[in-house]
């Protein structure tokens, strides 16, 4: 395989998947591996912390060693190293971080701690068919829809400005919620996806609050109401969510209606936020990533609101919607590309990083 070199290592671990990837400066994604622990947080209902941070020990030697190998390169090709600083889970980030800076120590390569909410930021201009990226604009407006993280951002010649973010509930947390209420198992939020497609939204008609200031994000009353809708199906039509869980029984019609109004409320809350924000301030381009960016109603309705106003829409492709490692390693790569400096080796992490602090 042909590459550009210098190349970036990238390396993801700030929750449950442990991910390393190969990118040249050109960004052309030479390897992208992930290794998923989805069977190892199951039995449980979501990702517990502590058996997170043992597997990416354990995961580490053979991930590395498949991107490597998918790339047809070896350590002397590099130039530069990345790792998810925060946020995340602490112990899975230390994981990371660790690996990176004393892989980066070893080979005397400088540094960069990238802010988790940065690699999904410049994902949609990865390629997914072994070509360079995109070019990054000067200017775009990016929206980050992911299970921690509801956030719209501002970059404006390379400078980056969060505008917009949630104030209780991320987007993708409340799929998840809600899926797991009803039983469905791990990870709940594709699922709800996937079952709103065969419900009427009809069936479920949320209060939407009426807010002056509408420009934040917040899905703590949906959550609410849809939970509190469960409830009410389990008293009036005998759901019994054990059975659910079980796999004795399927979601009945009207579970699937009140999946289908919830989910067309968490994006009609999306799209009417965008709405605002290019009413007040007008924007030529769109870039939009995170899981829930996988999201089929999201990617819906922003292609057909994008096509109304002659938006530049990039959608993050499917195989980078998710945490990877490539978009570390292209946020590394932007910012090499601005000049700016590689971190000091003691950076550390942190559970929680406000982005203005993204490079400090």
């Amino acid at each position: 395989m042909s590459f550009e070199s210098p190349l970036t290592l990238g390396i993801e671990t700030s929750c449950d998947d442990t991910a390393c990837a190969v990118v040249d400066r050109t960004g052309q994604v030479l390897a992208s591996v992930v290794s998923s622990q989805l069977s190892q947080h199951r039995p449980y209902g979501g990702v517990v912390p502590e058996i997170a941070s043992r597997e990416h020990l354990c995961n580490w030697p053979m991930v590395s060693s498949e991107a490597l190998g998918a790339a047809g390169v070896d350590w002397s090709d590099f130039g530069a190293v990345a790792a998810t600083r925060g946020p995340g889970l602490v112990g899975s980030l230390l994981v990371g971080l660790s690996l990176g800076r004393a892989i980066a120590w070893g080979l005397s390569l400088p540094f960069h701690g990238i802010h988790h909410i940065e690699g999904h930021l410049f994902s949609p201009f990865l390629s997914v068919d072994g070509q360079p990226a995109t070019p990054v604009p000067e200017n775009f407006d990016g929206l980050v829809v992911s299970g921690g993280h509801t956030s719209l951002l501002e970059v404006r010649r390379g400078e980056v400005c969060s505008l917009i973010e949630t104030r209780d509930d991320a987007m993708g947390e409340t799929f998840d919620k809600v899926g797991k209420r009803l039983g469905l198992e791990y990870p709940q939020g594709p699922k709800v996806d996937q079952l709103a497609e065969l419900g009427d939204p009809e069936g479920f008609r949320p209060t939407i609050p009426r807010i002056k200031e509408d420009l934040f994000f917040s899905y703590s009353g949906l959550k609410t109401q849809a939970l509190r809708a469960i409830e009410h199906l389990e008293k009036t039509t005998g759901l019994d969510v054990s059975r659910i869980r079980s796999g004795e029984d399927e979601l009945p019609e009207a579970a699937l209606d009140l999946l289908a109004g919830f989910r067309r409320a968490a994006v009609g809350q999306i799209m009417s936020r965008l709405e605002s924000r290019h009413k007040s301030h007008p924007f030529q381009t769109l870039a939009v990533s995170g899981g829930v960016a996988a999201n089929r109603l999201l990617r819906r309705e922003l292609t057909q609101w994008a096509e109304r106003l002659g938006i530049d829409l990039r959608l993050v492709p499917l195989k980078f919607s998710g945490d990877n490692a490539a978009m570390i390693a292209f946020a590394a790569l932007e910012r090499i590309k601005r000049g700016v400096p590689a971190d000091p080796s003691d950076v550390v992490v942190a559970s929680r990083i406000p982005f203005a602090n993204a490079s400090q």
